[in-house]
Parts: structure tokens; C-alpha cells; sequence
């Protein structure tokens, strides 16, 4: 081999690169468990949240100090935790989320809230239409617009988009394609403002290495915060969209005659429906509902039911003079809402309040408990208040008014945090107006139309300055506000379409199933390469470590994520490496039994001619799968995708190069290698089977298999997971072992119908999917669910309060509560199978035509592309006809794609082999023979079932001990290898040979 010095100084140097890279994360990790000593040591209220508050003040302690000192330099926490690699939600915990700017609310900004018949009606369709179409919302808009105007009414019309704040891009000798121009030009640019808002907001939330890239020209934004613990803290940080306004407030004395009023309207309106419940209950089977009403609530229940109204659900505040205008439990505000809301309830509105606007407080209050009182979350409750309103709907101050805001302490309350806000020259003076008109009067700061604070004007305010400072706000709530403030108000509302949380507790689980699955695959292969190849073996061996520190230096060195789906790739990795190596020693051992000297056998096992051309293409088809992966996956599918991308460039030049320096240096000092062992001495030889007489056998197992899954898929179906139908998945652990189906009846109480409810892993962990409310597009809908499934659940949870049961923070020990949680938009939902769908057509295409560029004949491509087909069939049926039985999740996702897509790679890896053995034997011959096919089989079967073996004991190994969430992935693979070892031998083979003997006949 020419240049060894090169490559020595090269392997030297990428190892020197990769071990500097890792020692980041070495140091860093020495001190966060430092941070967590600390936590652990100093925590008075034993909680997960007291626990992250510790963690972080110790972290922000060393923050700017020497942490690291390596004698030439020294490196504080901050420079060393941002090197560190970056560990994925499922290795970390954190969340995942994926928003959606509303494109409506955009174009409804965009035409000063038209109000235009054709205009609305079209927004209307449009909302309609998006449920089942895969279009952006804004063609679907265009589509209704046209339909409904049928080209009366011209998307220029003054009352719709020839705004004044649009006169310089659209007038009336705009046609409608001109506009649409301008409009997508500007929802573009309100995307990007979006884009930089959140990514502002994101910089200053203090989580280490954070991503947000924009999808395409979807108006979606993804985030992924690593790390992040305070679920609902992210949550109200992504989605609030910081519209600030500032509203003169009615007092409880001025609404106190409406709501009574209103209240002998509501009994009313209950009643009315409470009878219709009951007539069309009765009609169904009367006897039978009244029984098990007068069973379950008593007669005096039942009646007492009847009699709800609106102050059932809300307590007017009677005391003195005040803002607040009365207190509902936080369960109850959606039911006061509804009433208030009612066309029959505003109806009795007096002319004073005919524009009242009732708005909630943004915190709930928790009365204090007594002594031997056990908390309950529905004692919380919440206080409304009214604003005085106008024809127009718009707050006396609103808009962009602030030009600076700031976290500080109250100036006279020790320690209370507040907001101190300083008006731009325009606020300043509505502000000094309205403090002016309401001196002695109530005025309300109200943010995303909650209400921070309504403090009484003592005296006009002509500064500028002013202040939120809610009574219970914390720290990091006041943080947040001012950080929203300064980073500036949302184009239009960003709602979380899909989100991924995982808690700390199950990352760190994760990450400790995960090592001991990767140590264990490494020792198998390890032992396997020696027992098989002796001192080549070794050899081998240390490439593969060579490759391993080569792959984790690249990851952190390019800063990209490492997830559990990654590890699997890394392992995946190994096991092709060690394929190399074996393609590599096969071809030796075959010159050694031929009769050539050792020198000449390495030179030719090494070359082109030898096993180099099969190798570089089995693994072009597997990178060109991997290249597809990435494309077309999100998150840990990306992971793994780009894993497997570095681990093929790191093996080719290990297998190729390192494992080649220590075999030369043997070969030059004269000493002597046999490629086996006395174990493995006889092991594959003189091989010889008719592979092809077999075939009409091979094609009627394989058509059964086939057959039997499409039997399964079209009667049992699959097992669709969230990101495929959308719904919520919450894995929930319990201090005790529990029976899902019991649980699914509690929870079907709550959720109207019982959700799918499975042991996941031990038998006190339980996945829960339901779609209970997922149509619902309201911010408040994901915590309605929570607390649903809380309520459901409550029985079964002992003493655990709703705030510990909430994901994120860490768990302590034997404690309950959501360790993760998944949700999925229908929509969104409907994308992603999609873009399933093309990963996968796009992989054969692809593979079809590399294998027709290189083989150059039609035969070798359809044989190849025939077995694939094949391969992802079996696979499909498999997940079809057991999924019911397995005992562990066996759904059909994004991991389950990336799976069918490794398997595609792996089986056409084989079959590559194979066909560049059987073009080997016919270039020296002059046709394709049944015998000729038949000797390159049986040539290839060492290297086929040692590649199969060694990458089945890792896949095994990972399966096994590597953790819950990917077994299912992992159960994929392992019926791919073993059914793509079998289709390279009895399918891709058999079928090349026909088609190329029917081609001979034309």
C-alpha cells in the first residue's frame, strides 16, 4: 500500500481531533454531577422542580469560572458545555415542538380584520378544507376565494386587501395572480419575523445548545430545547404571542346587577338542555337510565344537578369596591366562558356594558391547606375581570408601545419580582392620557389576554414608565415577560401542532440501557472476530475502535445530536465495518487456498478486482439510504440517519486503511497470517450448493409470507402510532404494578371514550393514546387534557399532586407521574405519512438506478429491487400479524420507516455482494449459467453468514438491553436481517437469473 505515512499521520491526527472533542464532554459532565451532588445535598422541598432550580444555580455559579485548567489553557463551564456533544430529547429529556404560524390570523391582519362576505366565507371553507387536504392553508384559501367571488369580487377590493397599509403593493388594477404574489411574499416575511422572535426568545431562555430551523414554506418553525425541564415555562414562551394592551376595567359594583341577571337567565338555559339530555336519553332505554342516574347520584343529586347556573361556577366578589369581579375554579372556567359567551346572556348586557370583554387572570390562586388536609388541584381557583371594550374590539393602548422591559424587584415589597416597562415616545403619551382619565379609577396590563396586574391609578403617570407586578409572580415568570417584551410581538399566534417531552429521568434511563447495550455489542463482535480470524481478527478489531472514537469525535466536533435511535446507527456501523473486514479476509483466505502467497493475497484482497469494488458499492446503497433518511425524517430519525452517514465514511477508511497498516507490517517482517483460527479452520469450505434448483421452492415460501401479511394487513391492520394518525401518547409511571385494561375504563369517564391503554416495558408503566380533543385548536386544550388525565388517573397515584405529575422535571426515586409525552395534530399527522411514503418509493428509485448504472443490465436491478419489496412486506406483515401479542410497543411511525429503510439498505448491501461475486464469474465466461450462479453463491456464504451473524448479535444485543422505546425499532431490524439474508440468497438471485435468461431468449 502506497502513502502508509499519510494515513498513519492522518489516523493519528483524526484521533488526537476526535479524543480533544470528547474530553468536552468529559469535563462537562464531571461538573453537572457536581451540580446534581449539590442539589441532592442541599434540597429542602424534596421536589423535581427544587431539585432543577439547585441544579442551575450551581451551574450559573461556575458559569464564567475556570473549570478546566489543561496547564497551556483553561476553559470556564460555559465554553466547555457548549462544545460537549449534544444528546437528543430521548438521551437528555426536553422537548421537541413543531409550530405552526396561523396563516389566517396573517391575512386576516393583512386586511385590517375584513369583514367582507365573500372574504370571511372563504377563511371559513378554507378551515374546512384543510382537515382532509395536504395543501398550504393559503392556496386552500385562494381556491375558496375564487370559487365564492367567481370573479365579481377582486382580491384588491379596497374592503378586503387594497388596505392603506398595503396602497404602495396592491391597488385596484392589481389582478387577483399579482396579489396572491404580494401575499405570499408578506405571510413569508411575517414567518421569518416569527422565526426571529422565537429564536430571540429561545437565546435568552438559558438552555444549553438549542435548535430552531423553519420547515420549508410550510409556515412551521421547529424547536428543540435539550434539557429543558419546565415544561409549561417553554410552552407559554413559544406560544405566547406578547401582545400587550393596556384597558380601562369595570369594578364588581358595575357588573354585580348584569351577572345577576344573568345568572336567573343560565338556570334557564342549563335546565333546557338538562331536559333534553334526559328526553333523548329516555328514548333509548328510559327505564334503564333513570335507574342508574337514581343509582349513581341519588335522587336529591339529581335534582340539585338540574338547578345549576352561572353563579354554580363562579362566586361574584361581594366585597368591596375591586377589580375582580368574581372567582371560579380553574376546572369550571371553560363552563363560564361558554355562558358568558351565550347570545341569550349577552343579550341582557345594558348599553354601558355592551362591549365588555371578561378576561381571566394569568395565575391560579391555591388556598393555603390546613393541617391534615390532603390538596386537591380543582380547590384552585381564578379571578375575572371585566374591560371596557368598543364596537371595534380593541384595548384603549395595544400595539408595540414598549421600547425596553426588564426583570426587577418591587421598589417597597421586599423580594416580590415585577416587570419594569419604559414606553417608546408614542405610548408615553396614551399612557399619561389614560392614567390621566382614570385617576382613581382601575386600569388593567393584560398580556395575551390575560391579566397581570390592575392596580388603581393613584395619580396620572406622565413618564412612560410603568410595571406588571402580578402578587404570586416568580423570578423566572417576570424573566419571561420581559424577555417576550424585548423580543417583540408574534406576527400572528404560533400554536404547537406536534411536540415530543421527554423527562430527565427517562433520558438518563435511556442513556445507562443504552451503554450497557453498546459495551455489550462491542465485546460480542470483539471475541466473535477473534475466535473467527485469530490475529487478523485483532487487527480488525482495533479499527473498530479506531472507527468508534472516529464516529463520536465527528458527532461532537460537527456539533450534531446524539439520539437513541443514533446509537443504534453507531452499532448498526460496527456491524458493516466488521463486514468490510470480513469481505476483505474471505478474498485473502481464497488466494491462500489457491495456492498464492500471502503478499499477493493481501494485494488482491485488498484491490479493486479483489473485495474493494463490492464494498464501496454495498455501502453506496446504504448511504444513499441514509442521504434519504435525512432528507425526509425529523428529529431522532435524522439521528440516526446522520450516524449512519459518518459511521460508512469512518468504516471504509478504517476497514480499509488502518485494518491494512497492521496487516502490511506482518507482511514485511516475513511473518505469517492465516485468516482463521483452529476453531474456524474448516469453518464455510469447500462450499457447493445448487441454490438455484431450490428456487420454485424459495418463490413459494416467500409468495405464503407475502401473502399471508396482506391477508393480515387488509383484516387486522397495523398498529398506526401518534405521528401517523395524530393524537396524545402519554407514558405514565406508577409506584405500583397496574392492569391497562382496568385503567382504560377509569380513564373512559373522563375522556368520553376509553383510550388505547398498553404495559409498556416493567408493569407499572403504562402508554396511553387517546384523540380526545385533538380537533380542538385552542392553546389551553393540551393542559384540559392533562388535567383529565390526571383526574382519571388519581385513584391509582396515591399522594402525587397534579404539579409532580406533570412531565419534565426529574422523578425521584419509586415516583410517579408522566415520564413522557407525544402529541401529534391530524394534519400534521397526515404530512408526515407522506413523506413516509416518498423516503421509501425514493430509496428504491434511487437503488434501482444506481444498481442499473453500475451492473449495467436491467436483470441485477429488478432482481435487487423485486427482493426489497420483498423484505419490506415480510417486515410489514410480521408488525401485522403480532403486534397484539409482543410485549412491546410494535407501532408503525417514523422510527418504524427509518427501520424499513436500514433493512432496504442491509438487504441490498448483501445482495450487491452477491451480484459483484456472480459479474466477477461471467466476465470470464461466456453466458450466465445456473452452475456459474450457483459457484458464486456458494463463494459468498462464508462472508454472508458471518456478516449476518455478527450483525444479529449486535442487533440483539441492543434489542435486549437497550431500553423500552426502541425495541420495536430494533424487533424491525432483526426480522430485516434475517429476511434479507434469506432474499439475497433465494429471491434477488433467483429472479435476476430469470429475467436475464428470459432477456437472452428475446
Amino acid at each position: 500500500m502506497q502513502n502508509k505515512g499519510l494515513i498513519k499521520v492522518f489516523a493519528i491526527l483524526f484521533g488526537l481531533v476526535s479524543l480533544y472533542q470528547l474530553s468536552f464532554t468529559f469535563f462537562a459532565n464531571g461538573v453537572e454531577t457536581k451540580a446534581k451532588e449539590y442539589a441532592k445535598a442541599n434540597v429542602k422541598d424534596n421536589s423535581g422542580r427544587a431539585l432543577a432550580e439547585l441544579e442551575r444555580k450551581y451551574l450559573d455559579s461556575v458559569a464564567n469560572k475556570e473549570v478546566v485548567n489543561l496547564g497551556f489553557t483553561e476553559f470556564t463551564y460555559n465554553q466547555i458545555s457548549s462544545q460537549e456533544m449534544n444528546l437528543g430529547l430521548d438521551l437528555k429529556g426536553g422537548i421537541n415542538a413543531i409550530l405552526q404560524v396561523s396563516v389566517k390570523d396573517i391575512l386576516l391582519g393583512l386586511s385590517n380584520g375584513s369583514k367582507n362576505e365573500v372574504f370571511v366565507e372563504a377563511l371559513k371553507k378554507a378551515d374546512e378544507a384543510q382537515k382532509d387536504s395536504q395543501d398550504d392553508y393559503l392556496d386552500l384559501f385562494f381556491n375558496q376565494f375564487e370559487s365564492l367571488s367567481n370573479g365579481n369580487v377582486k382580491l384588491s377590493d379596497p374592503s378586503i386587501f387594497g388596505t392603506k397599509a398595503l396602497r404602495e403593493k396592491i391597488d385596484l388594477n392589481k389582478t387577483d395572480a399579482e396579489v396572491k404574489d404580494v401575499l405570499r411574499q408578506e405571510i413569508n416575511t411575517s414567518v421569518t419575523t416569527a422565526f426571529d422572535v422565537l429564536r430571540s426568545r429561545i437565546d435568552k431562555f438559558g438552555v444549553v445548545q438549542p435548535n430552531i430551523q423553519r420547515i420549508g414554506t410550510s409556515g412551521r418553525i421547529q424547536v428543540e430545547l435539550p434539557g429543558a425541564k419546565d415544561i409549561d415555562r417553554v410552552k407559554k414562551l413559544l406560544e405566547s404571542t406578547a401582545e400587550l394592551q393596556f384597558w380601562e376595567v369595570f369594578t364588581n359594583a358595575d357588573v354585580i346587577g348584569y351577572l345577576s341577571q344573568a345568572n336567573v337567565k343560565s338556570l334557564e338555559l342549563l335546565n333546557k338542555k338538562e331536559e333534553a339530555a334526559k328526553e333523548t336519553t329516555n328514548a333509548a332505554d328510559s327505564t334503564k337510565s333513570d335507574s342508574k342516574i337514581n343509582e349513581l347520584l341519588g335522587e336529591e343529586e339529581a335534582k340539585e344537578k338540574a338547578k345549576k347556573s352561572l353563579f354554580s361556577y363562579l362566586s361574584v366578589n361581594g366585597s368591596a369596591v375591586s377589580p375582580q369581579i368574581g372567582y371560579a375554579k380553574v376546572l369550571d372556567t371553560a363552563q363560564v366562558n361558554k355562558l358568558l359567551k351565550s347570545k341569550e346572556l349577552r343579550a341582557l348586557l345594558p348599553r354601558n356594558l355592551r362591549y365588555v370583554k371578561f378576561l381571566w387572570d394569568y395565575k391560579p390562586i391555591t388556598p393555603k391547606e390546613k393541617p391534615g388536609e390532603e390538596k386537591t388541584e380543582d380547590a384552585d381557583f381564578i379571578a375575572l375581570y371585566a374591560m371596557k371594550g368598543n364596537r371595534a374590539g380593541t384595548a384603549q393602548i395595544e400595539g408595540d408601545v414598549i421600547g425596553d422591559a426588564n426583570q426587577d424587584f418591587h421598589p417597597t415589597k421586599a423580594n416580590q419580582p415585577v416587570v419594569n416597562m419604559q414606553m417608546n415616545s408614542a405610548g408615553t403619551k396614551l399612557w399619561a392620557k389614560m392614567t390621566t382619565e382614570n385617576s382613581g379609577k382601575f386600569v388593567a396590563v393584560v398580556l395575551d389576554d390575560y391579566v397581570y396586574t390592575a392596580p388603581s391609578v393613584d395619580e396620572p403617570i406622565l413618564s412612560g414608565n410603568t410595571m406588571i407586578s402580578g402578587g404570586s409572580m416568580t423570578v423566572n415568570e417576570a424573566k419571561d415577560i420581559a424577555t417576550v417584551l424585548k423580543a417583540g410581538k408574534l406576527p400572528a399566534p404560533a400554536r404547537i401542532i406536534e411536540a415530543q417531552v421527554v423527562g430527565p429521568s427517562l433520558g438518563q434511563e435511556a442513556i445507562n440501557a443504552s451503554m450497557w447495550s453498546f459495551a455489550l455489542a462491542i465485546v460480542l463482535v470483539l471475541l466473535w472476530m477473534m475466535l473467527y480470524y485469530g490475529k487478523a481478527g485483532a487487527f480488525a478489531n482495533i479499527a473498530l475502535v479506531v472507527n468508534i472514537l472516529l464516529i463520536f469525535g465527528a458527532l461532537a466536533s460537527f456539533n450534531a445530536v446524539l439520539t437513541l435511535p443514533g446509537i443504534a446507527g453507531i452499532i448498526l456501523t460496527i456491524g458493516m465495518s466488521v463486514d468490510a473486514n470480513v469481505i476483505i479476509f474471505e478474498r485473502i483466505k481464497e488466494g491462500l487456498n489457491s495456492g498464492n502467497d500471502l503478499m499477493t493475497s493481501v494485494n488482491e484482497g485488498f484491490s479493486i478486482k479483489g473485495a474493494l469494488s463490492a464494498i464501496i458499492d454495498a455501502n453506496i446503497t446504504t448511504l444513499l439510504t441514509g442521504f434519504i433518511l435525512y432528507a425526509f425524517g425529523t428529529g431522532p430519525i435524522q439521528g440516526f440517519a446522520l450516524t449512519l452517514i459518518i459511521g460508512i465514511f469512518t468504516s471504509l477508511f478504517t476497514a480499509v486503511f488502518i485494518t491494512r497498516l497492521f496487516i502490511d507490517g506482518v507482511v514485511e517482517k516475513g511473518g505469517s497470517l492465516t485468516f482463521n483460527t483452529g476453531v474456524s479452520k474448516n469453518w464455510f469450505t469447500n462450499i457447493s450448493m445448487d441454490f438455484l434448483s431450490k428456487r420454485k421452492v424459495a418463490y413459494i415460501v416467500s409468495g405464503a409470507l407475502i401473502a399471508a401479511g396482506i391477508v393480515s394487513m387488509l383484516t387486522i391492520g397495523l398498529k398506526q402510532g401518534v405521528d401517523f394518525k395524530g393524537g396524545r401518547s402519554y407514558l405514565v409511571r406508577f409506584e405500583q404494578d397496574m392492569k391497562a385494561n382496568e385503567v382504560g375504563e377509569a380513564l373512559k369517564s373522563v375522556f368520553g371514550s376509553a383510550p388505547e391503554v398498553k404495559t409498556y416495558g416493567s408493569a407499572n408503566q403504562l402508554k396511553i393514546t387517546t384523540v380526545f380533543k385533538i380537533e380542538e385548536k385552542t392553546k389551553e386544550v393540551d393542559e384540559e387534557v392533562q388535567a383529565a388525565l390526571y383526574k382519571g388517573l388519581k385513584p391509582y397515584l396515591g399522594t402525587l399532586d397534579y404539579e409532580s405529575f406533570k412531565p419534565g422535571f426529574e422523578r425521584l426515586e419509586n415516583q410517579g407521574g408522566i415520564m413522557s409525552y407525544m402529541k401529534v395534530d391530524p394534519t400534521i399527522a397526515d404530512d408526515i405519512k407522506r413523506s413516509a411514503l416518498w423516503a421509501v418509493l425514493g430509496s428504491l428509485i434511487v437503488v434501482f438506478l444506481y444498481i442499473l448504472l453500475r451492473f449495467r443490465k436491467v436483470a441485477f436491478s429488478i432482481g435487487a429491487v423485486v427482493a426489497v419489496f420483498h423484505d419490506v412486506l415480510v417486515v410489514l406483515g410480521v408488525f401485522s400479524l403480532l403486534y397484539k401479542f409482543m410485549p412491546f410497543d410494535m407501532e408503525i411511525g417514523q422510527s418504524f420507516i427509518a427501520a424499513i429503510l436500514t433493512v432496504v439498505g442491509y438487504s441490498l448491501n448483501d445482495t450487491v455482494v452477491i451480484f459483484d461475486r456472480i459479474r466477477e464469474y461471467a466476465d470470464k465466461s461466456d453466458s450466465l449459467t445456473a452452475n456459474l450462479v450457483d459457484r458464486a453463491l456458494s463463494s459468498t456464504l462464508g462472508r454472508t453468514i458471518n456478516t449476518s451473524l455478527t450483525t444479529l448479535l449486535v442487533m440483539l444485543a441492543i434489542f435486549f438491553f437497550g431500553g423500552d422505546s426502541i425495541k420495536g425499532f430494533m424487533f424491525a431490524l432483526i426480522v430485516g436481517v434475517v429476511v434479507g439474508t434469506y432474499s439475497s440468497l433465494f429471491v434477488a438471485t433467483p429472479i435476476m437469473f430469470d429475467v436475464a435468461k428470459k432477456n437472452e431468449k428475446k
